[in-house]
C-alpha cells in the first residue's frame, strides 16, 4: 500500500471516531457556568445583516443571515430576502462579521515565561474560547492528566472552553526535564501505547529524540489509532516524513534539513545559519515541500510565539498586560526589554522574515498549513490572543486575509480529520462561529473585537470569560 493510500485510509478511520457526536446544548452546561458565561442559550438563533467570511477562501459575503438550529448551521442566505422562522431568536448585527471558530493546532493549556512553567487549566480554556478559538489541539502536554480531565469536564458541561484534542507528553531523548525521555525503541513503543490507552489523540516528539525511537513511536501511534507530530531537530523534516510522521511543527525554525555538516541523529548548533542562508523558493526548500506534499504531511505555523524573540515585537497591547498576574507581567517585560537592548546584534528580524517566507512558499507549492499560538517562550503570546495575532502575522507573510483565515480555520479542521464537522461556515456543519464587531478582512486588527462566540450553537460572552481570569494568567 502506498503512503498516500495508507494516509487516506487512516483519515477515513478517524472519521469513525466520536468527533461527530451530537452537539452540546446549553442545558448540558452546569447552571452556574451557564449563568456566568452563556448569553445566547436558545437552540434556534438567526444572525441578521452580517458579513460572512466562510473560511473556505471565498470572498466575504455582506448582508447575510445565518440560522443556527440545534447546534448546527441550518442556513446561510441573503438577509434582504430572509424571513427568520418563528421559533428563532433574532439578533440584528449590521456592521458585524461572522467567521468560523478558530482551530488552534498548537494551543497548549500550559504557559511559560523565562522564569516559570504553569498549567493554566482555569484561565487558558476561557481565554481561548473568548478569543474565538473553538477547537484546540494541545500539541505537547506538561500535565497530560490535567488536559484529559479538562477535556472531560468541558464535554460534560462542568467547565467552559474549546473542543479539545489532547496530545500526550513530549517524548524526546534522555532528559532531566518535565518531558519523557525515550532511551530506546522499546521505551518509545511502551510510552506511546500507555498514553494511547489513556485517551490522548496525538503524541509529540521533541528535539533530541533518536531516529529509531521516533520511527518506533510513529509506528506504535498508528497501530493504536492516534497520530504523531513533532518539534524536531535531531530528525529532519524529510527524514520524519519518510518515517511516516503526520504533522510537523514550527516550520523553518525547527527544520534541520539545511544545516551544513549535520550527522544523522544530530541536532546541529548551526540552525540559525542554515535559516539565514536558505532560499525558500530554492531547490532545497522545494525538495522538502515536495516530500511533505507527496506524503500528505501538513505543517503548523506558530509565528506568534517566535515573534517574541524579535526585538520590540509584537506591539505591546494593554489587554495582554492586563491579563497577566503582576509578577508574571514583570517577568515578561524584563525579558522583552533585555531582547530589545540587544537589538543591534540580533539576527532574529531576518530569521523571522525567512520563516514567514518559508511558510508562504510551502503553501504556494501546494502544502497544507495550519496555525496555533504556542503560549510558551517568554510569556507574551497568550492563549487566544496569540491566535488572533497569527492572523496579522500570516497576512504580513504574504497571505491575503481570507487565505490567512482559511489557514486558521478550515485547514486546522482538515488536519484534525474533522473538516466535515467544522472549520468553515456551511449548512450542516457544527455552529462554531465568531461574531466580530467590524471587518477583519479590511482591517485585520479588528479580529480582536469578538462580540459573541458560538460553539455547538451555544453563544458565549467573551467579556465575561476574560473578566473571570483577568490578572491571573501565569498563576492559574
Amino acid at each position: 500500500m502506498s503512503r498516500r493510500l495508507a494516509h487516506a485510509c487512516f483519515l477515513a478511520l478517524l472519521a469513525l471516531l466520536p468527533v461527530a457526536a451530537s452537539a452540546q446544548s446549553s442545558d448540558q452546561i452546569s447552571r452556574e457556568l451557564r449563568d456566568r458565561f452563556v448569553e445566547v442559550p436558545e437552540p434556534v438563533v438567526a444572525l441578521i445583516g452580517v458579513t460572512v467570511v466562510d473560511g473556505t477562501g471565498a470572498p466575504p459575503r455582506p448582508g447575510q443571515a445565518v440560522l443556527i438550529r440545534d447546534g448546527r448551521i441550518a442556513e446561510i442566505a441573503p438577509a434582504a430576502q430572509y424571513d427568520p422562522p418563528g421559533d428563532a431568536r433574532v439578533i440584528s448585527l449590521p456592521g458585524h462579521t461572522v467567521i468560523p471558530g478558530i482551530v488552534g493546532l498548537h494551543d497548549h493549556t500550559f504557559y511559560t515565561t523565562s522564569a516559570r512553567r504553569v498549567q493554566l487549566s482555569s484561565s487558558a480554556p476561557l481565554m481561548y474560547l473568548a478569543s474565538g478559538v473553538t477547537t484546540i489541539r494541545t500539541t505537547g502536554s506538561y500535565h497530560p492528566y490535567s488536559e484529559l480531565n479538562l477535556r472531560h469536564a468541558i464535554r460534560e458541561g462542568r467547565a467552559v472552553g474549546p473542543r479539545m484534542y489532547v496530545t500526550g507528553p513530549y517524548i524526546t531523548g534522555p532528559t532531566t526535564s518535565y518531558m519523557t525521555g525515550v532511551p530506546d525503541v522499546e521505551a518509545a513503543r511502551r510510552i506511546v501505547g500507555y498514553w494511547a490507552e489513556e485517551g490522548v489523540d496525538w503524541m509529540k516528539a521533541y528535539t533530541t529524540i533518536g531516529p529509531e525511537e521516533l520511527r518506533a513511536a510513529i509506528d506504535e501511534a498508528h497501530r493504536r489509532g492516534i497520530r504523531m507530530t513533532g518539534h524536531l531537530c535531531s530528525v529532519s523534516f524529510t527524514e520524519a516524513v519518510e518515517m511516516g510522521i503526520d504533522n510537523l511543527e514550527h516550520g523553518l525554525f525547527t527544520n534541520s534539513d539545511y544545516a551544513d555538516g549535520r550527522e544523522p541523529g544530530d541536532c546541529p548548533s548551526n540552525l540559525s545559519e542554515s535559516i539565514l542562508e536558505l532560499d525558500p523558493d530554492g531547490a532545497e526548500a522545494q525538495a522538502t515541500f515536495r516530500a511533505m506534499i507527496d506524503n500528505d504531511v501538513p505543517m503548523t505555523s506558530t509565528l506568534a510565539v517566535y515573534e517574541l524573540i524579535v526585538p520590540n515585537r509584537p506591539p505591546l497591547e494593554q489587554r495582554v498586560l492586563d491579563m497577566l498576574a503582576p509578577e508574571v507581567r514583570e517577568e515578561y517585560m524584563a525579558t522583552r526589554n533585555q531582547i530589545a537592548a540587544n537589538a543591534a546584534q540580533s539576527q532574529w528580524p531576518e530569521i523571522f522574515s525567512r520563516a514567514q517566507a518559508y511558510e508562504k512558499a510551502f503553501v504556494d507549492a501546494g502544502g497544507l498549513l495550519g496555525a496555533g499560538v504556542d503560549p510558551t517562550g517568554i510569556g507574551g503570546a497568550l492563549p487566544g490572543f496569540g491566535d488572533q495575532r497569527n492572523f496579522e502575522l500570516l497576512i504580513e507573510a504574504g497571505f491575503s486575509p481570507v487565505e490567512a483565515l482559511k489557514i486558521m480555520t478550515l485547514n486546522g479542521a482538515t488536519i484534525l480529520g474533522a473538516a466535515d464537522e467544522y472549520g468553515s461556515l456551511e449548512p450542516g456543519k457544527r455552529a462554531d462561529l465568531v461574531v466580530i464587531d467590524g471587518d477583519p478582512i479590511a482591517r485585520p486588527a479588528e479580529i480582536r473585537n469578538v462580540v459573541t462566540v458560538f460553539r455547538d450553537g451555544v453563544g458565549y460572552d467573551p467579556a465575561a470569560m476574560l473578566d473571570a481570569v483577568r490578572g491571573s494568567v501565569g498563576i492559574r
